[in-house]
């Protein structure tokens, strides 16, 4: 019995790979250059890309329980098309895959369609599943360091609604667990959505405060303004990653990303511990600042 971690070099799915080994499980890595990628002793990697078919072909090969991480890229549509083909012809029936939160509200933002348009193909193929749809990154904000702790700005553009923001190391944790548990269970699983969510529901003035009580100076919040952030993102990230990166922050502002009642008290449980807080990822970072 193997598990596939698919984007298993970047910061999620590497870390999916480390607890499941720390669990006993059987684990395949699929990465693009082998010769870049560190995992623990014991993990198989299986070199390919969603694109190539044949690759696609040999990593699932044997393969019981499937992670489907796609990058956000033009094409990420059919690659998640083209690897849940490739699974089902190789007879793999659980999956895991890494939506993101209000997949079905959020529909003119790009990947976010994307998204939904993958989760209705996993329902669709009768694939035993579990959906994870996460809210915003909190290391998402490891991109505006600089300005916080240089210029005394917080720029995401997070609004007055809320982000129920949650850490990536949860989020890793929580799909290892929902992976062992479809591998390991003896009937097929019915399909499920989980929304990863955070502690709590912050705002962008709420996050500005978090980061002028940990750094000791005042920080204001100046992320209202989506077509800054587009330019300013468009410095490091491809055009349409910034417009669709755009996109998203105005849904921000109109729609929040709010968690569904019981959502905290479930993963609470699921993980047997709190969820990490916002505040220990700033304190951390104005640790080493």
């Amino acid at each position: 019995m193997t598990i596939l971690v698919t984007g298993a070099t970047g910061n999620v799915g590497r870390q999916v790979v480390e607890h499941l080994v720390k669990r006993g499980a059987n684990v395949r890595a699929l990465v693009r250059d082998p010769s870049k990628a560190s995992f623990p002793a014991g993990v198989s990697v299986a070199q390919g890309d969603f694109l190539d078919v044949d690759s696609l072909r040999k990593a699932m090969s044997g393969v019981s329980t499937l992670f489907l991480l796609n990058a956000v890229v033009p094409d990420e549509f059919t690659q998640a098309l083209v690897a849940l083909n490739v699974a089902r012809s190789a007879g793999i029936e659980r999956i895991v895959y890494l939506s993101v939160i209000h997949a079905d509200v959020y529909v003119n933002v790009p990947h976010f369609a994307g998204k939904f348009g993958v989760e209705r193909m996993i329902e669709q193929m009768g694939f035993q599943a579990t959906i994870l749809r996460p809210a915003y990154f909190i290391q998402n904000d490891l991109m505006i360091e600089d300005v916080i702790t240089g210029y005394g700005t917080y720029t995401m553009p997070v609004g007055a609604k809320g982000l129920a923001m949650v850490d990536v190391r949860d989020i890793a944790e929580i799909a290892a667990l929902e992976l062992l548990r479809r591998e390991r269970s003896a009937e097929p699983l019915a399909l499920e959505r989980i929304n990863l969510v955070g502690p709590q529901t912050l705002t962008g003035t709420d996050i500005a405060a978090i980061w002028s009580d940990v750094l000791a100076r005042p920080i204001s919040y100046g992320g209202d303004n989506t077509e800054g952030f587009e330019q300013n993102l468009k410095q490091f990230l491809p055009a349409w990653m910034a417009y669709d990166m755009r996109l998203m922050g105005e849904r921000f502002l109109t729609d929040g990303m709010l968690p569904e009642a019981g959502d905290v008290e479930r993963l609470t449980t699921l993980l047997g511990r709190p969820l990490r807080p916002y505040r220990d990822f700033a304190s951390q970072i104005a640790g080493s600042a």
